[in-house]
């Protein structure tokens, strides 16, 4: 029974983010990103009417399991943003940030939008080819926009996706 446990594949179900979440999320985004934003960020862009997100949840684990990954988007005029998203380490490549990025697209386009933006840092090639399998295009580049944690400055890339 246990090691039938153990070899489990996860399950997730995604949900719209609650308030409540942005402790866990607050956690899952200082451990994925180099300059993370605290709790109260996410609450208080959680708070504004164009913010929405989604939280994936383990459906088959016994004990509560870290938060496995969330997006944070904002629609605001036709036009949505993907503020920030997160895969746990350990669940990278398991199409987790595919079903993510599509909860997103769906709600924004039920809230009107018409497009969708992202950044992303340049020399980030899995989310690079994440975005470009949803269909998201380069549109322009921030130069110097990310600082990484050595110091050094990369470039931020600007895509788009047309969600009509």
């Amino acid at each position: 029974m246990l090691e039938a446990y153990l070899t489990l594949k996860p399950e997730f179900e995604i949900i719209a983010m609650e308030r409540e979440d942005c402790r866990d999320v607050a956690v899952l985004h200082g451990e994925r990103f180099a300059r993370p934003w605290g709790d109260g960020e996410f609450h208080s862009l959680l708070s504004q009417e164009t913010v929405f997100g989604f939280v994936a949840r383990q459906t088959n684990a016994i004990l509560k399991k870290p938060l496995p990954g969330f997006i944070l988007a904002r629609q605001v005029a036709g036009e949505a943003e993907i503020l920030t998203i997160a895969v746990q380490a350990k669940v990278a490549r398991s199409g987790l940030g595919w079903r993510l990025m599509q909860a997103a697209m769906r709600e924004a386009r039920a809230r009107g939008g018409e497009s969708m933006f992202l950044e992303v840092d340049n020399g980030n090639t899995a989310a690079l080819g994440l975005y470009r399998k949803l269909g998201f295009e380069k549109v322009g580049e921030r130069q110097g926009y990310y600082k990484q944690e050595s110091g050094a400055l990369s470039t931020a890339l600007v895509m788009k996706r047309v969600l009509r």
